[in-house]
């Protein structure tokens, strides 16, 4: 006799719930149903791989119950089985951790197969089951919670799991996309820095990013210094990749995994120009105009003030408030109709530059005067 078809609420919604945290999204599996009740039902079906369906009225995901087995190396290398006899504690076997392997009825009754809910109180990330050796995105997931939850441990006999997985080379398989984007998640966490704690604990880190292992202490004191100042994700990143303060090494490595080229420009332009930011108190107006130049400043206020977020806090030298008054100062050059009309082409460039030029000098003298 079929099973009556019964929706829960899963994985992280209900984690953040138990831990009292704010849910962002929503996800639900669908037991005991087939592709053609839930089209039936009104839910569009959008997964490929597996039946995956977008609510009516809510749009949200469920995904009928499913098991699944691994047939090739990789993260695309499983099939699945999403019979309508698959059962809920089967399908939370096949999640990462236990602690998203906790799922709530309609009626709030909890199903925790895995003691998912012990380990929330115990602080513990803990895989769910050996199928987790299966898919080596798991490893970076694992990181990425680490830099989440920041008073979480990763549990012995799941780090263990994970150099095995190393060791049998399934990191090697990893698509650069998938690493880019847990990587760039993890970016986005209260501890940033626990990603590459947890992924060199395993021995990932050397496979994946072996200019990071390399430079470790320069990337982790980065990681913590942003985490407390205020910048975004984009900064954060570009900060942590400057601490390689190796631009060939750095493209490469943005090449290999996609990075967005407005990075790996913010990145290079901070390794180029970090010495002259921390100098800037001692540059002539020429020197410090040359450089605005370099930035492409006048056109690209947005980024400059961007390098300059990165650099005061890479340097710990607050120079910014001076530089962003000099090039406010200078920013802006009226060109009248005299002018207009006695200048033409490259030389009105020249004039504005002049112009630009003997304003920074007199900004310059008077700031030295006022702090004699």
């Amino acid at each position: 006799m079929k099973k009556a078809m019964k929706i829960y609420l899963v994985g992280g919604a209900v984690r953040d719930e138990l831990l009292a945290r704010a849910v962002h999204e929503r996800d639900w599996v669908v037991v005991g149903a087939t592709p053609a009740e839930m089209v039936a039902l009104g839910y569009h079906q959008v997964g490929k791989d597996f039946p995956v369906f977008l609510h009516p009225r809510t749009k949200e995901e469920y995904a009928l119950a499913r098991k699944e087995r691994k047939v090739a190396q990789g993260y695309h290398g499983f099939v699945f089985d999403t019979d309508a006899s698959v059962s809920l504690e089967e399908d939370l076997m096949r999640r990462d951790l236990t602690i998203n392997a906790i799922a709530k009825d309609e009626l709030g009754n909890v199903t925790d197969p895995y003691q998912g809910q012990d380990d929330l109180k115990a602080k513990i990330l803990r895989h769910v089951s050996p199928a987790f050796a299966e898919d080596p995105v798991r490893i970076l997931r694992v990181a990425r919670f680490a830099a989440r939850f920041s008073d979480f441990s990763v549990a012995e006999e799941t780090n263990d799991l994970m150099k095995q997985m190393v060791q049998a080379g399934e990191v090697n398989a990893l698509v650069a996309e998938r690493v880019w984007k847990e990587f760039e998640k993890a970016m986005t966490e209260i501890a940033p820095w626990r990603f590459m704690e947890v992924l060199e604990d395993c021995g990932a880190l050397l496979i994946l990013f072996p200019l990071f292992d390399r430079k470790k202490k320069e990337i982790l004191d980065c990681l913590k210094k942003s985490s407390t100042a205020t910048i975004n994700t984009f900064e954060r990143m570009a900060l942590m990749l400057q601490a390689t303060n190796s631009p060939i090494e750095t493209v490469a490595l943005c090449q290999h995994y996609r990075a967005p080229k407005p990075l790996v420009e913010m990145t290079l332009l901070v390794i180029q120009h970090q010495l002259q930011y921390q100098e800037i108190m001692h540059c002539t107006a020429e020197e410090m105009l040359n450089l605005l130049i370099l930035l492409d400043a006048f056109r690209r206020e947005e980024r400059f003030k961007q390098w300059l977020r990165i650099c005061e806090i890479s340097t710990s030298q607050h120079h910014s408030d001076y530089f962003i008054t000099a090039f406010e100062k200078i920013k802006k050059v009226e060109i009248s109709r005299e002018v207009s009309n006695s200048y033409q082409g490259k030389a009105i460039g020249d004039y504005i530059d002049k112009t630009r030029l003997e304003n920074l000098t007199l900004f310059i003298k008077a700031y030295q005067e006022k702090s004699r």
